[in-house]
């Protein structure tokens, strides 16, 4: 069905499908990195608004995507479009934690922006655009040990008691555990007992991704 949820649905999919978010689709098509935030996609007062039949001609040139392959997003058909390829494994940025540290590593959305990353191998395609991100230090023993590898998605939902990797505005990179959340802060544990917990205000973090699972 042509609607404003399954279009918006189809280009989301044609990001994770090119291993990008939203905001680095748009980018690769010559658009305002902020085209798709998911802020631009209804009015102040609520009404739905649309992509530019023109915005999503270029995602699709940009992609190499077909016309046919963009409407079968939109009706959820994401599964019938995988390569064998795909269905083997896919590769992903893999980024040290203290060099996402640095600044302009990451878009706005928390994901790596810009070319020659790392890359690391995965077993199977994800649901959503991710990221792997290598473990420096020992904060988070014994659940990852330094040099160990995390999986990260920062448009995964997270709640209270999953482990996160946190960016502060201040530059300041760590995994942790979110042990709470309100409208003003945000608390943070450390597995390792010999680490203290940490307490933020909202406004001082960048971003947060949850950690979708590990290799160790």
């Amino acid at each position: 069905m042509f609607s404003h949820d399954r279009i918006w649905a189809a280009i989301d999919a044609l990001a994770a499908r090119n291993r990008m978010s939203p905001s680095g689709l748009a980018r690769r098509a010559g658009l305002d990195p902020t085209t798709f935030n998911k802020s631009k996609r209804n009015a102040v007062d609520g009404r739905p608004r649309w992509p530019s039949t023109e915005s999503i001609a270029k995602v699709i040139e940009a992609t190499g995507a077909s016309i046919d392959e963009f409407t079968r997003l939109m009706r959820g058909e994401s599964q019938a479009l995988e390569t064998n390829s795909h269905r083997q494994g896919i590769t992903v940025p893999l980024i040290g934690l203290a060099q996402a540290g640095g600044g302009g590593f990451f878009d706005d959305a928390g994901y790596p922006a810009g070319q020659g990353w790392d890359e690391i191998s995965l077993p199977a395609k994800p649901d959503e655009a991710v990221y792997a991100l290598e473990v420096s230090g020992s904060s988070m023993m014994p659940l990852y040990r330094d040099g160990d590898v995390v999986i990260v998605s920062p448009a995964s939902a997270i709640r209270r008691g999953d482990r996160v990797v946190v960016r502060t505005k201040g530059g300041e990179v760590m995994a942790k555990i979110l042990q709470r959340q309100t409208a003003r802060t945000i608390e943070l544990a450390s597995a390792n007992p010999d680490y203290p917990d940490r307490q933020f205000a909202l406004d001082e973090i960048e971003w947060m991704a949850r950690i979708l699972w590990a290799s160790q």
